[in-house]
């Protein structure tokens, strides 16, 4: 009952699992790829730690059918478990001297974990922090003015509610610039703390936060021409009725050519791709999606922004082959920045600007040192489970062998001899009780 209550629950839980984290599943499959070699080396130590209670019931079975289903399972589990690498891939054991440069930080929104995201503070806390460029995305307000702002509304990075009531739900591109420089854009950050990092701001800092407002685009490019950095910013086609919905990248190229250099940016916009190239060949033309590349060439396209799920050390490599790039994004944990060095990312957008302290791939190691480390593990393994078994079949064999010698005992003239001087002392004592009954026997005890 215990067996199939674990079963239905487990079957239960995989199938909710499953549902909710949908998009979580390609995350634990890369996961593999860097930790698999190192769980095989953690299951064949489990299932060693395992053979004592195996090898204790294995013996202790009074069929042999039930002995040959125990050992059979155990043996199958354990063998697979020693030839898992033969069929293991992970990009980060490698051959020494193979691995390529560390990939670049884009900061995502700026430094979100340090200030508002899309705040002048924010990208400015990621020039501080190292990054090499930044991502954002641009709406075009009802006036004609590029602006950052990722949602589609103001409601959740804005005090919308508070100076406009009435049009909280309503698209950012259809209020005016004016409209937008009246909203804070700090405030939330403080009160909801979305990565738990408000407290290790300084008071000077919340202050600043608390104080910050929707930037332009032109704020956010002169920051980048400052200090030297790259933008990959996704530009947004205002809604139907917007009196600039047709003109929209024409206002956005005006306000690069007079800002910045067109080299530092990585234009990320499909629409009209073969008009922008021919306009300014400088910008570096940048794809959202995968595509041959023959296709990616044909549209001056330099470099690849790719969800981290669709990594793989061989499209990486191909694409960068043609000298195309490759940035994956969002990379936050060292794991999977790891994997994205390992599989030769030339950059990755991020809220982590920690991930600049990485100096070398988590779990890197060549194949030769993979090959010692898994070669011992299965031989220590074996040997120990091999003495575990012999063990346990002389700890039975001992206990059967004083078990059979007492027997043996118990059968000898001795035992015999025993039995019968037992026997006359359970008669000599009933006797002693029933002369103390008797009448005569009770006056002499009185008068003595």
């Amino acid at each position: 009952m215990g067996i199939v209550v674990t079963m239905a629950f487990s079957v239960s839980a995989t199938a909710v699992l499953s549902e909710v984290w949908s998009k979580e599943w390609k995350t634990l499959l890369l996961s593999l790829q860097v930790t698999a070699p190192f769980l095989q080396v953690g299951g064949v130590l489990l299932m060693t730690l395992l053979s004592w209670p195996i090898a204790l019931h294995f013996f202790r079975l009074n069929k042999r059918v039930h002995q040959v289903c125990l050992l059979g399972v155990y043996m199958s589990v354990l063998f697979s478990l020693y030839l898992v690498p033969l069929a293991m891939y992970s990009p980060c054991i490698r051959e020494a001297g193979t691995l390529g440069p560390k990939p670049t930080l884009l900061g995502r929104r700026g430094a979100p974990m340090l200030a508002p995201e899309n705040t002048l503070m924010s990208f400015e806390s990621a020039v501080e922090a190292g990054v090499d460029g930044f991502e954002t995305d641009v709406t075009i307000s009802a006036d004609g003015v590029p602006f950052v702002m990722h949602d589609l509304t103001l409601q959740r990075t804005t005090n919308v509610e508070e100076v406009f009531p009435n049009r909280t739900h309503t698209p950012a591109a259809l209020f005016t610039w004016s409209d937008v420089q009246q909203l804070n854009a700090g405030a939330w950050f403080l009160s909801w703390d979305p990565f738990g990092t408000v407290s290790s701001l300084s008071p000077k800092q919340r202050a600043l936060a608390a104080n910050q407002t929707v930037p332009s685009l032109e704020e956010v490019l002169d920051v980048a021409n400052r200090t030297g950095r790259t933008v990959l910013f996704d530009l947004r086609q205002p809604p139907p009725g917007h009196p600039y919905r047709d003109n929209y990248l024409n206002i956005t190229l005006d306000l690069i050519h007079t800002h910045i250099n067109s080299s530092q940016v990585l234009w990320l916009p499909s629409d009209q791709r073969e008009e922008i190239q021919q306009v300014d060949p400088e910008l570096q033309q940048t794809a959202g999606r995968t595509a041959s590349i023959q296709e990616l060439q044909d549209n001056h396209i330099t470099t690849l922004n790719l969800h981290y799920s669709t990594m793989s050390l061989q499209h990486v490599s191909k694409y960068r082959s043609v000298n195309i790039s490759v940035n994956l994004y969002v990379v936050n944990q060292p794991w999977l920045y790891s994997l994205a060095w390992c599989s030769g990312a030339s950059s990755v957008t991020t809220n982590n600007m920690l991930l600049r302290d990485i100096h070398t791939p988590l779990l890197l190691v060549t194949p030769e040192q993979y090959s010692v480390i898994w070669v011992l593990t299965d031989l220590v393994s074996a040997a120990l489970i091999v003495c575990v078994f012999i063990f346990h079949w002389w700890r039975e064999r001992g206990l059967h062998f004083w078990s059979g010698s007492r027997q043996t005992h118990e059968t000898r003239p001795y035992s015999k001899f025993r039995t019968e001087l037992s026997d006359v002392w359970s008669i000599s004592s009933e006797n002693v009780r029933t002369e103390l009954r008797t009448p005569s026997t009770l006056n002499t005890i009185t008068e003595e």
